[in-house]
């Protein structure tokens, strides 16, 4: 017999799934056939650690948005997107892009995938400018490319741990920031970190570069009023954003001085999330993870099987 929850979550299914899709289309990643050509592993197939944290939107969408307060504490990598980005008028379209290229990356074929990157590189090269103090920055910077790189893949597996699995071997761990350093590298990057002792060094290293300033302020305000073309936008968006804010490590909570940044209420958002997280699992079986299981005639169940 099922449970309540069982049956509440067979309820919402349905809605989850078309949550999901309005928010993320399905074409914000152009014409990528996730699905052929048969065999093809991509950047890193099916063994990969990479394939399986990547999987989970709860923990990639909670993530990414943690990955974003970090980056507003770097001056120079928050200029770029300040004095070149059109995050004021959309923010959404933003978070689409960052999705498509995650997703592109992690899961198309190889062709398809290195294409993705070229694009986002030669986007990199028209990015420059000089930050409110007079430091010069480019966003093919090689530093500046490790720093984000780390942020979002710091955020992603702390969202993965904390949304879907919490007891994730050291092994694999390690195995995941080794194996998502390959983007970043393709991107430019240099001495990226490849295992969790070289992050929390990295991490320790640049933080006296990091503060909160008013440009820092200004973003966090737009992306606390963000709003995704979806039912229930305003709860939806307190629950992911207070449960990114729920991934960030207590030196940044330090940092950032903004209302939105409440530790208790973000306790209760990832509490929420904690709960409806296997809904959105049991909901979307049919995203790009598992086109690229059938692509590599293997079934998408071992994108939650453990240990690897």
């Amino acid at each position: 017999m099922s449970s309540p929850l069982q049956l509440l979550g067979r309820a919402v299914r349905q809605p989850l799934r078309q949550w999901v899709r309005t928010a993320f289309p399905r074409d914000q990643a152009g014409a990528i056939d996730y699905e052929h050509p048969s065999g093809d592993p991509g950047l890193f197939g099916p063994g990969s650690v990479i394939w399986k944290i990547h999987a989970d939107f709860a923990g990639m969408l909670s993530g990414g948005l943690s990955a974003l307060i970090l980056q507003t504490l770097h001056p120079a990598a928050l200029a770029g997107v300040y004095d070149h980005s059109n995050f004021r008028e959309d923010l959404v379209g933003r978070l689409r892009r960052t999705t498509a290229f995650v997703g592109a990356t992690t899961y198309a074929p190889r062709h398809a995938a290195q294409r993705m990157i070229e694009r986002v590189r030669a986007i990199h090269t028209q990015v420059r400018g000089v930050t409110p103090d007079g430091q010069a920055y480019a966003a093919d910077d090689p530093a500046l490319l490790t720093w984000v790189h780390v942020t979002e893949v710091y955020s992603f597996l702390r969202g993965y741990r904390r949304y879907c699995r919490h007891d994730l071997p050291a092994t694999a761990i390690d195995r995941y920031f080794d194996e998502s350093r390959r983007i970043a590298e393709a991107l430019g990057a240099t001495d990226v970190p490849a295992s969790m002792a070289e992050i929390e060094a990295y991490l320790q290293r640049v933080r006296p570069q990091l503060r909160f300033d008013a440009r820092s302020r200004e973003v966090l305000d737009i992306l606390t009023r963000i709003r995704l073309p979806v039912p229930l936008a305003g709860p939806s968006r307190g629950l992911f954003l207070g449960a990114a804010v729920a991934l960030l490590p207590d030196w940044a909570l330090d940092l950032l001085d903004h209302p939105a940044m409440s530790p208790p209420r973000a306790r209760l958002s990832g509490h929420a999330l904690q709960q409806v997280a296997p809904w959105f699992r049991s909901a979307l079986t049919d995203g790009v993870a598992s086109k690229a299981c059938r692509r590599m005639g293997v079934p998408a169940e071992i994108l939650q099987q453990w240990p690897v």
